[in-house]
């Protein structure tokens, strides 16, 4: 990423932690910002971009010789996993020096199954996730509505986004792409429409012991993007990604998400057991996402036209946008999003929750009359919590697409995304 640095959320806790341990990991998808970022804190650098390179390290730890890491602290050592040695050798000179905030990793995947390094890194390397930028961090949302003030019971909720239906359907074409934020709408699709390619192609098969077909990729990939936000079944993906050929079994299908996850492609949504004064039974799978929703949108080879004449499909992207975004914001407090569903169809798009148990229920609605539904299924909710056993919601929220933020007489907030912030 060219010009001038963009402040991302995650710069407080790499800061935070460079302070209290020997080093931090930052790992997620290719090109959501790693290294720029880490480059803001570090002195010096390794970058791992070559076979030779990796083989002349790996000689060199299997000798005990760890001198290459003697740059100035922090020392940036970007994609540590292809030389996976590196993570011990780091162990050991932590543990040597006696000092913290000597290291920043950075991993766009982890390392192949039989090739994990010896230690954990409890203690001594700290971990972090970086995503895609969110709509706050690209200046797109304006941040007059904080998700961590949505747990105080005295916050105030107002603001105007400024963003229209145009305006989001083009940040899901996008993404949060750091490289594509200034760029053309044309120009950007190419961006994600070649990291696709890279991921099917390349990507996946370096992430996996076995051998991987890219074209049984595409189609899983593409399988995933049809059922974006959904419940979708293994199964149903299976039979979907099969085609005509009938060839894939549920294993094979679980070989290949496996690989993806291990890439940070896919990040799918559990499944929320609260208890309930109800003994209705839940829906315990996962929806699926990717973790940026212009993947689904390049493997479909649609548009943010596209998305602007379906206005279903449209909903169901756009709660994937805001999955992405509610994970950034939700990090830096070790907050999780899930889902609630249960077999009578009783559901809430969104849960999220606090370690101390504090938790939030969610409805994302592009707009209109959908939010009065949503409202009602936030409400209803509440109500069939069993406060005896679990705390009630700190917040119910509506997240939608629309302009004005606030605070119904119900107790539900209206907040447009393009309001909020972490």
């Amino acid at each position: 990423m060219a010009g001038k640095y963009i402040d991302r959320i995650i710069d407080k806790e790499m800061s935070e932690h460079l302070e209290f341990m020997g080093a931090v990991l930052i790992e997620g998808p290719k090109w959501c910002g790693k290294t720029r970022t880490s480059k803001e804190f570090a002195k010096g650098i390794l970058s791992i971009t070559n076979k030779n390179q990796i083989d002349y390290l790996n000689l060199l730890m299997e000798n005990g010789v760890f001198d290459f890491l003697d740059e100035e602290p922090p020392m940036l050592i970007d994609e540590w996993q292809l030389a996976p040695g590196i993570w011990d050798a780091v162990k050991h000179v932590v543990d040597d020096r006696g000092k913290r905030g000597q290291f920043i990793l950075t991993g766009s995947s982890v390392p192949p199954k039989g090739h994990e390094p010896l230690h954990s890194g409890a203690g001594r390397i700290a971990r972090l996730t970086m995503r895609t930028m969110s709509l706050f961090e690209s200046g797109e949302s304006n941040g007059k509505v904080s998700l961590r003030g949505l747990f105080d019971p005295e916050y105030k909720a107002g603001g105007q986004s400024r963003l229209s239906v145009n305006d989001l359907a083009a940040a899901i074409a996008r993404g949060g792409w750091p490289e594509s934020l200034n760029d053309k709408k044309e120009n950007a699709t190419r961006i994600v429409n070649q990291y696709l390619k890279a991921i099917i192609n390349s990507d996946v098969s370096r992430a996996s012991e076995d051998h991987i077909d890219p074209e049984t990729v595409k189609r899983i990939i593409e399988s995933v993007a049809r059922n974006i936000s959904t419940y979708a079944a293994m199964e149903t993906i299976r039979e979907d990604a099969a085609g005509e050929s009938k060839t894939l079994s549920i294993n094979t299908l679980k070989k290949y998400l496996d690989a993806m996850r291990r890439i940070f492609l896919i990040e799918e949504l559990p499944a929320w057991n609260p208890h309930l004064r109800s003994k209705t039974r839940l829906i315990t799978s996962s929806k699926w996402h990717f973790t940026d929703p212009s993947i689904a949108l390049s493997a479909l080879r649609a548009s943010s036209d596209a998305l602007l004449k379906d206005y279903r499909t449209f909903g169901l992207f756009f709660e994937s946008l805001c999955v992405r975004d509610l994970r950034i914001y939700l990090q830096p407090i070790e907050g999780t999003v899930s889902h609630f569903r249960d077999v009578n169809g009783n559901e809430v798009d969104l849960i999220v929750e606090l370690p101390g148990k504090e938790w939030g229920a969610v409805e994302v609605k592009l707009g209109g009359k959908d939010i009065e539904e949503g409202a009602e299924n936030l409400i209803r909710l509440k109500n069939n919590i069993d406060t005896e056993k679990m705390r009630p919601p700190s917040f119910l929220m509506v997240l939608t697409g629309g302009q004005y933020a606030m605070k119904r007489q119900d107790g539900v907030y209206i907040v447009p995304i393009g309001c909020l912030r972490e």
